[in-house]
């Protein structure tokens, strides 16, 4: 159970470009008006958290970013803490695990998302090595256990042919040995969902909070919410479904109204 819910639903505010990436457009101000509009359009529709990413970043840096993205994301994230007070939760792309620990720790947040935990994989960004024992330990070191680690296992935009004889249930397995608090299950890429199968994989494999991070749509909530603790939702609730646009109220409404106990 997360934040009180048997399935929660948490918010994905992407945010545009950000100061040192290739479209960043030159106002930090609109960026965060744009990102505190959003969240507060999610805690108007009825999610219960939210997480903040640096989705537009395109192309991502590998395993760490700049000193100016941290800065940016921690002053968003502050203010989006500060104004709309939901639970939340950061990710920095593209697996930069270590920064997004550093800005949820200044600013207290709830949780960060963590790409490449336990294994490796070939990312758009080339391969990822794992980064539990680096994570782990300095959450330790930072006596921050009370910010959840929830880790992708079998990600989204990524080739998994280097771990092709460890299927998905042994990647979990292994997350969990890792000490990460709860598993994200996704399709293959942004929009797209996981199978049933590979959640009731995960969902048998250990006893973390299983979360789906993509491709929730009112025609499979009603099943993934019986398995899973938490949806993240970022491109259904947005205009025409596509996680670029902006997000449309009637599509969150539609959501909400199919997922059962809302």
């Amino acid at each position: 159970m997360i934040y009180g819910k048997n399935c929660a639903l948490i918010g994905a505010v992407h945010l545009q470009p950000l100061p040192g990436a290739a479209g960043y457009g030159g106002s930090i101000e609109a960026i965060l008006e744009e990102a505190l509009s959003e969240a507060q359009l999610y805690k108007k529709a009825g999610f219960d958290g939210l997480i903040v990413e640096n989705t537009h970043d395109t192309p991502y840096l590998k395993g760490r970013v700049e000193p100016e993205t941290v800065a940016a994301m921690t002053v968003i994230a502050g203010a989006i803490k500060h104004e709309v007070g939901l639970p939340l939760g950061l990710q920095i792309l593209a697996g930069a695990n270590l920064e997004a620990l550093a800005v949820a720790v200044s600013l207290g947040l709830d949780f960060i998302r963590a790409e490449g935990f336990v294994f490796a994989h070939v990312g758009d960004e080339g391969i990822h090595e794992a980064c539990a024992p680096q994570l782990i330990r300095r959450r330790f070191e930072l006596q921050a256990q009370s910010i959840k680690i929830y880790v992708d296992i079998k990600k989204k935009h990524a080739s998994h042919a280097l771990t092709e004889d460890v299927d998905l249930a042994e990647t979990a397995r292994a997350a969990d040995f890792f000490r990460a608090d709860g598993v994200v299950v996704t399709g293959v890429r942004t929009g797209s969902a996981p199978s049933l199968e590979e959640l009731q994989e995960a969902r048998a494999a250990v006893e973390l909070p299983v979360l789906i991070g993509s491709g929730v749509s009112p025609d499979n909530i009603a099943a993934f919410s019986s398995l899973a603790d938490a949806l993240i939702i970022g491109s259904y609730v947005k205009h025409d479904g596509r996680w670029q646009n902006k997000i449309d109220l009637k599509r969150c409404d539609q959501l909400l109204a199919s997922l059962p106990g809302r």
